[in-house]
């Protein structure tokens, strides 16, 4: 690790923070390109992807020929290697070779997955991930969208990516490849964090970006299995990483303590983070740069946490939604079917403001399964594998409002980050097992009555409002975008589901 800093701090590719994080800039790519990756079309894979929006095909031959200049380009130039596993141990793990240009992607990848302690010699690669940051196509003549490309090819078993410095693209891409691999094995990818109570219980928190997953893994009372993805297999649940990258905007000691404290320190790669260049003080609330600023650090940073490996099977599978609608209670207890049914919607709601008035008004999102633009196969895969798991262990479903309650954004209130672990310890420990529940007439959700050491009046998101009746229309719209997206959905679970 002194190495590539070493080598990132002498060939310019950032800076030093305060604290010794290191401390990168991606130009003008600060997120992921999702138009710009593609797979080749290849036998081998062809009839298993679910071709649409997302999953574009690109010409074998064209790769070829593209693979080529890369790898011309690269042997020019000074490159750093690292061998690496993404799923922690066991027969399905896959061994990763990545091939980058730049050496703090080197550390970023050295963060992110999961690093033999000493150099194995049986390590084999199943995977390459060749990363050109600094390679830009050329569109007319290589068949890109642009400069930028993310290429996957199964039938070869490589990942060529270049024109954009966002280190984002190197775990994203890996965890695409595993979304190819895994279900072919029995196993359940997902984009969820993990982490387990002071009794063992282990709980699975899935979620897009923004709605909490991160942080409630990270909860200082509980041991952190990983932060975003992990598989489910028939014998528990399983790390895919060796690392967490957090969202680093607003962060603070306060709201994320752990978080916090893995981002200020020696290893750290910081994405896009506002530091001063003479004092070297970070200012992330800034948005300067972007609204992304990342965090990447190995999971040992977090205190109490688990090394990569096997854990129980979960005893809490919670599905987290951020709803700027303010309509969705803060907890309800999900059946198999709704179970299935919030896994396929992945819904979140995003507060922006009104392009007229400026004024924050709520935008629902819809992410299958809860990371769409990772997945290969059709959805109804992974929740046919999601339905086995609930019916195999018999896991208590729920779902969780960590967005607003009393009104939509703007006008209610967020809910406290301590609510919300406090829901979220009693659904996880059991003790709900026995108390009553009501059911909300917007979803047919079960509400619980009583939650210990949480206000009753929270619980029901229609009292919560000052006016009922508004509820009642605002709950009416979106359960009109509920059944829009089902529209579109597997018929596993459509909107019976919806009671």
């Amino acid at each position: 690790m002194a190495a590539l800093y070493e080598h990132a701090l002498r060939r310019g590719e950032g800076i030093l923070a305060a604290d010794g994080q290191f401390v990168a800039q991606t130009g003008h790519r600060t997120a992921r390109s999702p138009e710009d990756k593609f797979f080749v079309r290849e036998p081998g894979s062809d009839a298993a992807i679910d071709w649409n929006g997302s999953n574009r095909p690109f010409d074998a031959g064209a790769f070829d020929a593209l693979f080529e200049r890369v790898a011309a380009y690269l042997s020019e130039r000074e490159r750093y290697e690292l061998d690496a596993y993404a799923i922690a141990g066991g027969p399905e793990r896959i061994g990763l070779r990545i091939v980058t240009d730049l050496a703090w992607h080197a550390l970023f990848a050295r963060n992110l997955f999961i690093v033999p302690a000493l150099a194995a010699d049986d390590f084999r690669a199943d995977f390459t991930i060749v990363d050109a940051a600094e390679f830009a196509a050329e569109p007319a003549r290589d068949g890109t969208r642009s400069e930028t490309f993310v290429l996957i090819h199964f039938g070869r078993r490589l990942v060529l990516i270049g024109g954009t410095r966002f280190a984002g693209e190197l775990k994203k891409a890996a965890f695409t490849v595993v979304n190819y691999l895994a279900p072919l094995h029995g196993l359940l990818p997902m984009h969820c964090s993990a982490s387990a109570g002071p009794s063992g219980r282990t709980a699975l928190f899935f979620g897009v970006s923004g709605s909490g997953k991160t942080t409630l893994a990270a909860d200082p009372e509980r041991s952190l299995i990983g932060d975003d993805e992990h598989v489910w297999s028939h014998d528990g649940i399983t790390n895919i990483e060796g690392g967490c990258y957090a969202g680093a905007l607003d962060l603070s000691p306060e709201t994320a303590p752990a978080i916090w404290a893995a981002s200020h320190r020696f290893g750290t790669v910081l994405e896009n983070a506002v530091c001063d260049s003479a004092s070297r003080a970070l200012d992330l609330a800034s948005t300067a740069i972007t609204d992304n600023a990342r965090s990447a650090y190995p999971l040992n940073s977090i205190r109490g946490s688990r090394p990569p490996g096997p854990a129980s099977h979960p005893a809490a599978v919670v599905m987290l939604a951020s709803d700027a609608y303010g309509v969705l209670p803060p907890l309800a207890r999900l059946g198999p079917d709704q179970a299935t049914y919030y896994f396929l919607s992945g819904y979140t709601a995003e507060a922006r403001p009104d392009p007229e008035t400026g004024a924050l008004v709520p935008f629902a999102i819809f992410s299958s399964c809860f990371g769409a633009p990772f997945l290969v196969h059709h959805p109804d895969v992974y929740a046919g594998l999601l339905r086995e798991r609930i019916a195999q262990t018999g896991v208590a479903c729920w779902l969780a409002n960590t967005g607003w309650s009393g009104g939509p954004c703007g006008a209610g209130r967020r809910i406290p980050v301590a609510v919300t672990r406090a829901l979220l310890a009693a659904a996880v420990d059991g003790s709900l097992d026995d108390v009553d529940f009501v059911r909300e007439p917007a979803f047919g959700l079960a509400v619980p009555r009583v939650v210990p050491g949480v206000p009753a009046e929270i619980l029901d998101p229609r009292a919560a409002w000052p006016d009922g009746e508004a509820y009642d229309r605002q709950a009416a719209l979106l359960r009109g975008l509920f059944s829009e997206n089902s529209a579109s959905m597997s018929s596993h679970a459509g909107n019976a589901a919806l009671a």
